[in-house]
């Protein structure tokens, strides 16, 4: 089997393991204890959170440790914010955050806070005029991705850090996809990090709160972890995260370049095997093992079983894969094709015969789902040089297969209205006509659903 879905959680790295393990035996005992077994603890959790610094660059003073990324987030941006209250209650997100950041800012704007939301590019970056332009006098935190989760685009956090400096207000970045292959770079004021993301045990995140940022941790506290994380700290898994950061930051050089070459070898051959298919996130700036591509006429859910079936383990940002049966606010958000939405993204000691393979594999299985699926009848009526097809109930694929069917049944200049009550159908049929040079017209409220108007120009 070949796991191609390291985004989400790399293996657990074999110096990890070999740290978990040996810490098991001398680390059990509670490190605010000053008996031996607990200064033998303490030793541990020192040393972890001084590795983890030297990743990081910053003070190990500045460094807790948290139950997960997502606790990291959490409690930096509540206490960020609750620090900054006299401020004003204003936070300014991308529109491409992961969850948790996004989370956060619904619990802050249901709490009577504003929330500024930043648009990206198509390929998923932000433009750090947009943050300038978001800045107000109220605002309290700025929260900024290093790199994104779903397409692996780098985003430009030291001139966003430098913006949000000189308006003196902190910058929050998520560093989880990234801290493997890297400090993160700029001004940055709190940082929150996931240790599964880099093939350290899960259960482990880290929040680092730089000096001088005004910071007050919300919820019951305790002694742990300067009062901001409660809880008796789980000092095996600390101390594997801490050591498998630094072993993969010693081979991060190496691996990144062996990685790149294997991504880009996907990003070219793809479009190349299989028809109908749009990659996305920056082509440049982007982490080096994550590619992702979205296949007209595809069910997302059918695509990744399929794969799996083939022996390979990836992901998808596909409404049809998700039980919301909306795509990805990230895809969403760029304006890109969502439906067949495969993310491969690679885990360090793959091998170029695995990549291989699913080359060769792709284009048969995405072929196979396409027949699956076959083309349904669509029903039309026929109002002189427009079709009206009804899509209703219908989910994705199927409302942009109807209409790739009969847009060659009107004249050029013509107009297909595609009825369709299925939220992907207002992401897939602009991305459909942008990657057909047809012209979408916009959407029109209907009885039931909404109308989505498309003209033939070719």
């Amino acid at each position: 089997m070949s796991y191609f879905d390291a985004a989400s959680g790399a293996p657990l790295h074999p110096v990890a393991r070999q740290a978990l393990l040996a810490s098991l035996d001398e680390g059990w005992a509670d490190p605010a204890r000053l008996y031996r077994e607990g200064r033998k603890a303490r030793m541990l959790l020192d040393a972890a959170r001084e590795a983890v610094a030297e990743a990081v660059g910053c003070r190990a003073d500045e460094v807790v440790f948290t139950s997960s990324g997502t606790r990291a987030v959490h409690t930096g941006v509540a206490g960020a914010l609750a620090g900054r209250r006299r401020v004003g209650r204003h936070l300014i997100v991308s529109a491409v955050e992961h969850s948790s950041v996004l989370h956060s800012a619904e619990a802050f704007e249901a709490q009577g806070g504003a929330v500024s939301t930043v648009a990206v590019d198509r390929a998923g970056a932000v433009d750090p005029s947009a943050y300038a332009a978001a800045l107000r006098q109220d605002t309290a935190l700025a929260c900024l991705q290093s790199a994104n989760h779903e397409v692996g685009t780098v985003q430009p956090v030291g001139e966003v850090a430098e913006v949000c400096r000189a308006a003196g207000v902190p910058l929050l970045v998520d560093a989880a996809q990234s801290l493997g292959w890297g400090p993160v770079e700029g001004g940055w004021s709190l940082l929150a990090a996931s240790a599964h993301k880099w093939g350290g045990p899960s259960g482990v995140g880290l929040l680092v709160v730089r000096k001088g940022v005004r910071f007050a941790a919300q919820g019951p506290l305790d002694e742990r972890e300067s009062g901001r994380a409660a809880g008796f700290e789980n000092l095996p898994a600390i101390v594997a995260a801490a050591a498998s950061l630094r072993a993969v930051r010693a081979e991060a050089a190496q691996e990144a370049v062996r990685l790149r070459e294997l991504t880009e070898r996907i990003r070219a051959r793809v479009p190349e095997l299989v028809p109908d298919v749009e990659v996305v996130g920056d082509a440049e700036r982007r982490l080096p093992g994550i590619v992702t591509f979205s296949c007209l006429y595809v069910d997302g859910e059918a695509l990744l079983h399929d794969l799996d079936r083939e022996g390979f383990s990836v992901s998808s940002g596909s409404s049809c894969t998700s039980s919301t049966l909306t795509p990805s606010h990230v895809l969403k958000a760029m304006g890109v094709l969502s439906e067949g939405n495969v993310r491969v993204s690679l885990p360090p000691g793959v091998s170029a015969a695995e990549v291989q393979r699913f080359l060769d594999v792709l284009p048969g299985t995405v072929a196979g789902v396409r027949e699956k699926l076959g083309a349904p009848a669509p029903a039309t009526v026929v109002r002189a040089e427009e079709l009206v097809v009804d899509s209703l109930g219908k989910r994705c694929p199927i409302p942009v297969i109807e209409l790739a069917k009969v847009i060659g049944d009107v004249p050029v200049g013509g107009t297909v209205r595609v009825l369709s009550d299925d939220e992907a159908a207002r992401l897939d049929i602009p991305a459909w006509c942008e990657m057909r040079g047809q012209e979408y017209v916009g959407e029109e409220p209907a009885e039931r659903g909404t109308a989505y108007v498309v003209r033939r120009v070719s």
